[in-house]
């Protein structure tokens, strides 16, 4: 169906900066939304951002202003530009595809990539 790797990550200093990357594979005409959510160490995934076919983005109060996510329609890709990174952005960034119309002619949705972590520490 839909495979999603993801990209990036690694180690960075508090007001670095990082950039992830996903790529989505399979039989796919299009993907509604695209988008990254994190999970913390005892905490629950949350949304970091999201951006839909159409261009709309939804982000986390916390991120406005420093990430902005970006993505490829025609190669479905999604990329998060992550700026001023603080510790409490550490966590497993995970990739996220929400109703893929695959060749098919079937809507399918929803896919998660396997994550990357992201720390930021000094």
């Amino acid at each position: 169906q839909v495979q999603l790797v993801e990209s990036g990550g690694g180690l960075v200093q508090p007001g670095g900066s990082l950039s992830l990357s996903c790529a989505a594979s399979g039989s796919i005409s299009s993907i509604y939304a695209m988008g990254w959510y994190r999970q913390a160490p005892g905490k629950q995934r949350e949304l970091v951002a999201v951006m839909t076919r159409d261009g709309s983005t939804n982000y986390r109060n916390s991120v406005k202003g420093r990430f902005t996510i970006s993505r490829d329609n025609t190669n479905n890709t999604v990329t998060l530009q992550m700026t001023r990174l603080r510790p409490e952005d550490t966590a497993v960034y995970y990739c996220n595809a929400d109703r893929a119309l695959l060749g098919d002619g079937k809507t399918y949705g929803n896919y998660w990539g396997r994550g990357t972590q992201v720390t930021v520490s000094s």
